[in-house]
């Protein structure tokens, strides 16, 4: 007796679906609509480009009513408009920092870096695309601000001993210079978030580095003080917008060169944890 026994037939094979792919440009559309979709963003943005606003403005204003007065106060007796509309950018640092640490740092907090780096496993790319997406938001709002102040501020100070106009040789590069600062800190920012992965902690090194270690190093001996002053990120930084430089100072590309130096020093840590330790 012989069994006939119907061949199977395989189920049609429908269409193929697509492999995805991670690519450089997909992780930067990624991080762009992850940056604006928080509510902080957008009110830290504001922070710095108003801070960076104000207090140029009313720098510009006190040195008016000093002229006016007669009697200037002795820390704007050498003031020009520049100097005076850029007053505002060790304020607008620290918002711009410290919103650069919250957008990395933050994503540990609330456990979404897991989703982030499941998406994206060589991770690395992560870390690149948002630094680059917020330096460049960061760039950005500081070259606006200090546009917008200079030109506010030229106005109040016109007629002056600080009256400027773009024209002036070091203005234009001035101008720039503070915005570059300013996007280089966010850079910072978010390497200390990623190297750190605590937002207290990546704020309180940068506020460290920015504002704390300057003061210590002034109490150090004049001879230490004159070779390690210079090269600390903030001087280093000053030196880039600085209009007029001395014997103590860096030269504008000098320190642009030492503070690119203290930007790829924090992002080399964040990588190396970032690729050598588990999320």
């Amino acid at each position: 007796m012989s069994t006939l026994t119907a061949p199977i037939e395989a189920p049609p094979a429908g269409p193929g679906r697509p492999a995805y792919r991670v690519t450089g440009k997909r992780v930067l559309s990624s991080e762009w609509a992850k940056l604006w979709s928080l509510r902080s963003t957008w009110i830290t943005l504001g922070l710095g480009l108003l801070f960076l606003v104000a207090f140029g403005l009313i720098a510009s204003s006190r040195y008016k009513s000093g002229m006016g007065s007669g009697h200037m106060d002795p820390d704007f007796a050498d003031s020009t408009a520049v100097s005076l509309s850029l007053f505002g950018t060790n304020f607008a640092q620290l918002a711009l920092g410290v919103l650069g640490v919250l957008v990395m740092a933050g994503e540990y907090s609330t456990g979404m870096i897991r989703s982030t780096m499941a998406a994206v496993p060589r991770r690395l790319p992560v870390l690149w695309a948002k630094a680059a997406v917020f330096g460049l938001v960061t760039l950005v709002v500081g070259i606006l601000g200090a546009f917008i102040t200079f030109g506010f501020g030229s106005g109040i100070v016109s007629g002056t001993p600080a009256a400027m106009s773009l024209t002036h040789a070091g203005v234009l590069r001035s101008l720039l210079g503070a915005g570059l600062y300013l996007g280089l800190v966010g850079v910072i920012g978010t390497a200390l978030g990623a190297l750190l992965r605590s937002v207290a902690g990546g704020i309180s090194v940068l506020v460290g580095a920015l504002m704390l270690i300057p003061g210590l190093v002034s109490l150090l001996p004049s001879s230490w003080r004159g070779d390690i002053s210079p090269y600390l990120p903030s001087n280093a930084g000053a030196s880039m917008f600085a209009l007029t430089h001395d014997s103590t100072t860096l030269s504008p590309t000098a320190g642009l060169l030492v503070f690119l130096g203290w930007t790829a020093l924090a992002l080399a840590g964040a990588a190396y944890r970032l690729v050598r330790r588990d999320v």
